[in-house]
């Protein structure tokens, strides 16, 4: 199966490094046209020696005007968003006793709003030529809470619960809305994440990240590549019938189906 992408324009948020930059990497590697942003221009500069004929533009997500900012330069300068990968760091680790309202407003921004502004103003174009994808990474803490996760177990959810709404109110137009699901998978994320447990238990970071990889089946943590895969294949004709769904790549971790 060839997974055929020229001709399509591809804006990955959050693309700089991680799962992001991969799943920007792959739609490249199958033709697309690809767009990335990111915070760090540190970050951007790096990412242009792997995209090198990517748009990279610096923007945060979670500010509303930002968002409206890169889409509209991103439309003016490709004509138009055929795919929208919405990406975006999670929130911080914590309790639910340790979270101040801040913590839930900052975070609803990062993990709700982005995902609604962006999706917002690209669904014209998908509608106005009845072809679209809008696909979310999220995490796998949608099925399955990750302990001290509590924003985004929280948030993430209602991402989801959005996500599937408007599956159902766009398929009309042919645009398609799916969730990626990572499990742990090498990234900055993680490293926070563990960073995190490793100052709670008074366990190393390395300790920490064996004992998550003994409880996956496959007994290691995932790869940004293997997470982007999916994503890739979501985005391309190849998955023309899928839509509404919420897939994991964790590795066997989650224990449902």
């Amino acid at each position: 199966m060839k997974l055929d992408l020229e001709n399509k324009t591809v804006l990955v948020t959050a693309g700089s490094k991680g799962i992001g930059l991969a799943t920007a990497q792959g739609f490249q590697n199958c033709g697309a046209q690809v767009a990335i942003c990111g915070r760090s221009q540190e970050n951007l500069d790096a990412a242009a020696a792997i995209l090198p004929e990517a748009v990279l533009l610096k923007g945060d997500v979670s500010q509303a005007t930002d968002i409206e900012r890169v889409v509209q330069n991103v439309s003016d300068r490709l004509g138009g968003i055929d795919i929208l990968v919405n990406n975006a760091g999670g929130p911080p680790p914590g309790l639910f006793a340790d979270l101040p309202d801040s913590a839930w407003d900052e975070a609803v921004q990062l993990t709700l709003m982005s995902v609604i502004r962006a999706t917002r103003l690209v669904l014209p174009h998908m509608r106005a030529q009845k072809w679209g994808r809008i696909i979310n990474i999220s995490s796998s803490g949608v099925k399955q809470p990750v302990p001290g996760l509590t924003l985004s177990n929280s948030i993430r959810m209602a991402v989801l619960g959005w996500a599937k709404t408007l599956a159902n109110q766009v398929a009309g137009d042919n645009i398609l809305v799916n969730t990626v699901c990572p499990g742990f998978t090498n990234t900055d994320r993680v490293t926070q994440i563990l960073a995190a447990q490793s100052k709670a238990s008074g366990k190393s970071t390395d300790e920490i990240a064996a004992g998550i990889a003994a409880q996956i089946p496959m007994q290691r943590i995932g790869e940004p590549e293997e997470v982007a895969n999916l994503a890739v294949f979501l985005g391309s004709q190849a998955a023309s019938y899928i839509t509404g769904t919420a897939i994991q790549v964790d590795g066997g971790s989650v224990q449902g189906f």
